[in-house]
């Protein structure tokens, strides 16, 4: 029996290009303009595998929408759609209950890794979140395209930092973010050799992961990434921090 998968958005032009790449792939599809409509074709009815939602929209935001998900599909894998994702607004949708941000526009291919991802996770635990997840390997971080990323406990030497990207069908890869010593050098010239300690490297290289996945759709082939800079928020946000401990 095909999974029936429900598309919230305001872009008619999107939702009917979703559509078309998910019912060639064999699902069942159902669109809705926004939060409102989609609620009522739910109403009872909770039968539903997944939903697509994306996040910019009038009116009802998909944060909002998400909430009432919840409620009324609380088993239902939820997947953002955005082009505006930031690192706090996936972890707050993750939250909330979100399973995976994807990106728009997006390929047929990630949509349907995506999807892939969210209902291989429903259907091994229905009841997964975040806290359970913790148990396994290292501290479980956001989904971003269907990959998500785990923090790996140890730290091989003290420019590089590890981390494991389970891909959309249940394969783990490790991957290794190298810190640059200019990036090191850079960042001491503004703090003035305030030193900023292991865990904002750890930070940075895994925000520098997720942005990589974010942007690229796919883990990187070599294994390997190279951290040459940091942003400057970032940085004044930690050095803030150094000071006023």
């Amino acid at each position: 029996m095909a999974k029936r998968v429900l598309i919230v958005d305001d872009e008619e032009n999107i939702r009917e290009l979703t559509r078309l790449a998910l019912e060639a792939a064999g699902y069942e599809v159902v669109e809705a303009a926004n939060g409102l409509e989609a609620f009522a074709i739910i109403g009872s009815d909770e039968s539903w595998d997944a939903v697509l939602l994306d996040q910019k929209m009038p009116g009802m935001v998909g944060i909002e929408i998400l909430r009432r998900l919840t409620v009324m599909l609380p088993t239902t894998p939820v997947i953002m759609m955005t082009a505006y994702a930031s690192v706090d607004l996936a972890v707050e949708a993750m939250k909330l209950g979100a399973t995976d941000f994807v990106r728009k526009p997006m390929t047929p291919e990630i949509l349907r890794n995506a999807l892939t991802a969210a209902l291989t996770k429903a259907s091994e635990s229905p009841q997964f979140n975040v806290a359970e997840d913790e148990t396994q390997k290292g501290s479980p971080q956001v989904t971003l395209n269907g990959f998500t990323i785990l923090r790996a406990t140890d730290i091989l030497r003290p420019n590089e930092r590890c981390f494991i990207v389970r891909k959309p069908h249940g394969s783990e890869q490790d991957v290794v973010v190298e810190i640059d010593p200019e990036a090191v050098s850079a960042v001491e010239k503004v703090t003035n050799h305030l030193p900023l300690g292991n865990a904002f490297w750890t930070e940075q290289a895994e925000q520098f992961l997720s942005d990589f996945l974010w942007n690229d759709g796919n883990a990187p082939a070599t294994g390997r990434l190279r951290l040459k800079g940091v942003e400057r928020e970032a940085l004044e946000k930690a050095a803030r921090k150094e000071v006023s401990k």
